[in-house]
């Protein structure tokens, strides 16, 4: 009765033996089902994983944004019967902004044992890449869509950065990366230092990490087109800025 916290990939292009923990594999092997938060993805992490297993025999369930909480126990039931199982997000660690916490939550009030492996993270990669001061920061996950109310978002996490010393995380979809990027220019201060991380652990990875000021000195795409590549975007109030990585 364990249910395994699997991390999966950043990018599909990433090293498997450089991402994952080299234990991953034999846990997979053994597993009763896994939960995905789509099919074609949850089906594509057991092909690169499995060896000696047909990705057809392991039984596949889905947890995502639209699982009813009442859901949940259905979820549950086969490892409530002594079964294991894992769960796996799209990319990166499961129940990192992702629905797999609310699982989690569940399995822990009914005393399921459950283990984590380790992997990679996306907003820590790009944390430690950015140069940003790392002993505070929130990473806040999406922010709000709304204009106006992204707007004041963004003013209220720039006091935040400039009171606590914090830096400041999250992510967006892809598709809205070039929005996001361009509300982060009109709205935060020209001494703010703003970090875009993009294609984490892919072939195409790329850090950029300067004041706002500078930004807004060359073109908004000085990194290739962020529409469409997975991306974190960090920002901190530091006294001395660091020159663009």
């Amino acid at each position: 009765m364990t249910l395994y916290l699997l991390p999966n990939l950043l990018s599909e292009t990433a090293n498997l033996e450089l991402s994952l923990p080299s234990g991953e594999g034999a846990i997979v092997e053994k597993l009763d089902g896994l939960i995905a938060e789509d099919a074609k993805q949850g089906r594509a992490f057991l092909k690169r994983l499995l060896s000696q297993r047909k990705v057809a025999d392991v039984p596949l369930a889905l947890l995502n944004e639209h699982t009813r909480d009442e859901e949940l126990e259905a979820l549950l039931q086969p490892l409530l019967r002594g079964q294991t199982w894992g769960i796996v997000s799209d990319a990166g660690l499961p129940c990192l902004a992702d629905p797999g916490a609310r699982l989690v939550a569940r399995a822990r009030r009914l005393r399921i044992v459950i283990r984590a492996l380790p992997g990679p993270c996306s907003f820590v990669l790009a944390l430690m890449l950015s140069g940003l001061p790392a002993q505070r920061f929130a990473f806040h996950g999406y922010l709000p869509r709304d204009a106006q109310e992204l707007a004041t978002a963004l003013h209220l996490l720039q006091q935040r950065a400039k009171r606590e010393g914090e830096t400041q995380v999250f992510i967006e979809t892809p598709y809205r990366n070039q929005r996001l990027l361009q509300n982060l220019l009109q709205h935060l201060d020209g001494d703010i230092v703003l970090s875009v991380a993009c294609d984490l652990t892919s072939e195409n990875e790329e850090v950029s990490t300067q004041t706002v000021k500078e930004w807004k000195a060359r073109p908004l795409l000085a990194l290739k087109a962020l529409d469409d590549r997975p991306a974190v975007f960090l920002f901190a109030s530091i006294a001395e800025s660091p020159r663009r990585l």
